[in-house]
């Protein structure tokens, strides 16, 4: 039997990348999905940060419905593959609003958690902490104005990002809620 779906979304330096990690370190019922790109893989990039696959053979899977979400951006073709009905792991999808729109516009069953910062000088200063430069920084922050909106439109749970470890408590508790819900 396959496990649930959980998508987790949030803006640009909310730490979703952080408090799923910690996640996955706290559960082992729990994976992360591996995105496919047609995209070149970087270099010093994992291989395993991916599956890099062709054009043609992306294209195939699109016409197989084998994703989850998939998306055509900066000339590269992205998306989430459908979990393997084998594993009965939840599966974690670090994705965007659209993303998540795709999903539940398919009618696949998810749970969807919207990770913000407590403001938006946190989410500032966690940008700017990390090095973007100030016009990326403003470019980022306009992008989160536009997910939290589209994010209002879709059934998430939202929870704060004000300390990892409390975030990543939060977000177990309401997966472990999901998953007795789903059972009955």
């Amino acid at each position: 039997m396959a496990g649930h779906i959980i998508v987790v979304s949030g803006p640009g330096g909310v730490g979703k990348g952080t408090v799923v990690s910690q996640l996955l370190l706290d559960n082992a019922e729990l994976a992360v999905s591996r995105s496919w790109t047609t995209r070149d893989q970087r270099p010093g990039e994992a291989d395993d940060a991916y599956t890099f696959v062709s054009e043609d053979a992306f294209e195939s899977a699109i016409d197989a419905g084998e994703f989850l979400e998939w998306d055509h951006h900066f000339g590269n073709y992205y998306g989430s593959p459908v979990p393997a009905a084998n594993d009965a792991r939840d599966l974690i999808l670090e994705i965007d609003v659209n993303g998540a729109r795709q999903i539940h516009e398919n009618g696949h069953a998810a749970l969807y958690i919207f990770i913000d910062t407590p403001s938006l000088e946190i989410q500032r200063e966690r940008l700017s902490g990390r090095g973007d430069p100030p016009e990326k920084v403003d470019e980022r922050m306009a992008g989160g104005a536009v997910e939290r909106e589209l994010a209002s439109e879709l059934p998430y749970v939202h929870v704060a990002n004000d300390d990892v470890a409390r975030c990543a408590a939060e977000i177990a508790s309401i997966i472990a809620d999901y998953r007795d819900s789903r059972s009955v």
